[in-house]
């Protein structure tokens, strides 16, 4: 799955609407040469102030959606004068369709000069590109891209371009649905027009954001919006994602999301229907043989697409949307998100294990979906949810063989649609706080040797989520002697490092935590005081940075709420403490326990059995506040203690650990991979 963003100039106007695929066939899908179609007739041009600023300045920019029953066409006219030397590239001019949906046709490419108008396409044409671009991000588009590089372009000149593509994706024909959109904080001043119009019989559902309110012209076969000099239009500061949807058109022949859900449950049942003869059927019989319970035979399911069949997005032949059928991705060996989703719930089928495919967005910027028009162009993949033992687990087919079932998605979806025969509603994802840390960090330095040596040091590092599965794709490949030798070579000398002695490193599926381990020797960087047996050290990962401030300018939505992405980080630090001082002689400074804009800030110290710990945890407790509370932790905000964890040695000088204090375990206390409570306060454990 994929989204296509069709775009004139990053920094105006877009398009949103279904990607096409296709096979390049030959030279018969070259750019056309023809007259602009009668239903996207150009905005008349407006005039260039005499103080315009900039780069350029927009005279005509008409972005037209047409509906017919073939599906969509979309037209782009620009005029565009050039005010600035860095504005030039305008003319390195780019079309990219796919061929699946029929050729460009190109109107105008002209230079206006003064008085003199020339036609560029009289002298230069098109050189048609058949290489396929994002082979390095395993991805078969089938795309083809003509450019042109305008000849003679001149500061003072105005660029004419003007060009129909077609769009109607072959999976879903005639049901179409997109996005208009004015892009708020970057447009240049001009003339802008967005319009939408259909043949009778073909009109779509329509919603358009409040921001756009009267500027929408309303006619029986469509409507315009045409804005002269938009104003800069940006989201309100910190507030959620949904916030960014501004100044946009959504159009979409689903009524409901449960329309949407049928129609491509169809799709994927299709294509996991198996031959009777598939080798995969022999596959799932192996896989019943070997594990007796159904969690079991699902992850062996899982392991087996992950692991056998490598991941390439493929997008010809209609393969935008419509999945590869099961025994076709079997037999090549590679597919993208659909081929796997499909084959996947084939051999579940196949094992009794019931499954439907879920879209979803793991781009993140789902906030909100729930008030757009059902449209698959929202999401950019698919994954499998079976039911096993009366639990929803996630299975995802694309990553690596260490994601397993999982009771929730490896990517945190704020909504997913799960398709059905029946029809299903967009789904909520619930969201709660993490019980685990995603980031743990273990630092013990053993200081027994004496003040004025080296310090043996152990640092662990445990990652859960997305991060992990990252971290592991690109750790995983190195040989263990390989790891060793690249951490040695990059970390020894460093402020930290004398030498790297050990490294290991694993991935514990069942706690789903990539885990890095490093042993060696470093220089303790002891800060000395006016006693000259005095020491004091700043403890790695013990101190917090200020929240920055909740406040938006006062053209912005001040009742918006505010966002904070959810995380939760944990460091711990333990000090094994000189033999040759006394403990009572070691103290250490504040400990808190606080939240502030909806989120926790713990800090604790401990000081036993030789050693200093200290633990420090950072957790989203609420991802949203509203501006109220969020005024209110404004007034408290200069209160919030951002030192950093101090140990300090004064001889002669005992310390006595406050009483009542909670204990604080060592670095080489207990399981953290398994428990990590102590990184948050008694009360949230």
């Amino acid at each position: 799955m994929r989204r296509t963003i069709s775009r004139i100039l990053s920094v105006s106007a877009a398009v949103l609407a279904f990607p096409a695929a296709g096979q390049p066939s030959g030279g018969d899908l070259q750019p056309m040469q023809g007259p602009t179609p009668a239903w996207a007739k150009p905005s008349e041009p407006l005039p260039l102030p005499p103080d315009a600023s900039g780069m350029a300045f927009i005279r005509a920019q008409d972005i037209i959606v047409h509906l017919d029953h073939a599906g969509q066409s979309t037209y782009f006219g620009n005029r565009i004068v050039i005010l600035q030397p860095q504005a030039l590239a305008i003319g390195n001019v780019g079309l990219s369709w796919n061929p699946a949906s029929g050729a460009p046709v190109v109107h105008a490419v002209k230079i206006h000069r003064g008085t003199e108008t020339i036609d560029v396409l009289r002298g230069s044409k098109f050189e048609i590109l058949r290489r396929e671009d994002q082979l390095e991000a395993a991805m078969l588009t089938g795309t083809l891209t003509a450019v042109l590089k305008v000849p003679d372009l001149r500061v003072g000149d105005e660029l004419e371009l003007a060009y129909t593509l077609p769009s109607s994706d072959p999976t879903l024909k005639d049901q179409n649905a997109g996005i208009l959109t004015v892009n708020g904080g970057t447009n240049m001043p001009g003339r802008y027009r967005l319009g939408l119009n259909w043949e009778i019989g073909e009109e779509p559902h329509v919603r358009a954001t409040d921001d756009l309110g009267g500027k929408i012209g309303r006619f029986p076969t469509g409507l315009d919006i045409r804005l002269d000099n938009p104003p800069i239009l940006t989201a309100p500061k910190d507030a959620p994602f949904r916030y960014s949807w501004q100044r946009l058109v959504e159009f979409s022949d689903f009524a409901t999301w449960p329309d949407l859900s049928r129609r491509f449950s169809g799709l994927f049942e299709q294509a996991g229907r198996l031959r009777a003869d598939s080798p995969i059927k022999k596959e799932a019989a192996r896989i019943a043989a070997d594990h007796p319970d159904a969690l079991g035979r699902a992850q062996a399911a899982l392991k087996l697409v992950q692991q056998q069949v490598r991941y390439i997005y493929v997008g010809l032949d209609g393969g935008n949307f419509r999945p590869a059928a099961a025994d076709d991705t079997w037999q090549r060996r590679y597919g993208d998100c659909k081929a796997k989703t499909a084959l996947l719930l084939a051999l579940l089928g196949e094992l009794g294990i019931k499954g439907e495919p879920v879209l979803a967005r793991n781009e993140g910027s789902d906030d909100g979906f729930d008030a757009r028009l059902p449209s698959p162009s929202l999401f950019d993949h698919v994954l499998v949810r079976a039911t096993i033992d009366g639990k929803a687990f996630w299975l995802d087919g694309t990553l690596p063989a260490v994601a397993t079932p999982s009771l929730t998605p490896d990517f945190p979806y704020h909504w997913a649609l799960p398709m059905t025969a029946s029809g299903h509603a967009l789904e909520s994802v619930p969201w709660q706080p993490e019980t685990k840390p995603d980031t743990l960090e273990l630092y013990e330095i053993d200081a027994r040797a004496g003040v004025n040596k080296p310090a043996r040091i152990a640092t662990t590092s445990i990652t859960r989520g997305p991060k992990a599965l990252i971290e592991y794709a690109q750790l995983s490949a190195l040989s263990a002697d390989q790891l060793l030798q690249g951490l040695r070579s990059s970390m020894t000398g460093d402020s930290s490092w004398n030498s790297i002695d050990s490294v290991r490193y694993h991935y514990d599926e069942a706690e789903r935590a990539s885990v890095l381990e490093i042993t060696g020797t470093g220089p303790i960087d002891w800060d000395r005081d006016s006693d000259a047996t005095s020491r004091s050290l700043a403890l790695p990962g013990g101190g917090f940075s200020p929240p920055g401030r909740r406040q938006r300018a006062a053209d912005q939505d001040q009742k918006a709420p505010f966002y904070d992405e959810p995380n939760f980080s944990c460091h711990v630090t333990t000090v094994r403490l000189p033999t040759d001082t006394k403990e009572r002689d070691w103290s250490f400074n504040s400990t808190f326990d606080s939240q502030i804009y909806g989120h926790l800030y713990y800090r604790a110290f401990d000081r036993r059995d030789g050693s200093v710990r200290m633990i420090r945890g950072s957790r989203t407790e609420q991802p949203e506040i509203g501006a109220a509370a969020a005024e209110r932790d404004n007034a408290r905000l200069s209160r919030f203690d951002n030192s950093m964890a101090w140990l300090s040695y004064t001889p002669g000088k005992p310390f006595t650990v406050p009483t009542g204090a909670q204990p604080v375990p060592a670095t080489y206390d207990g399981d953290w991979l398994h428990s990590a409570e102590a990184c948050l306060p008694k009360d949230l454990r």
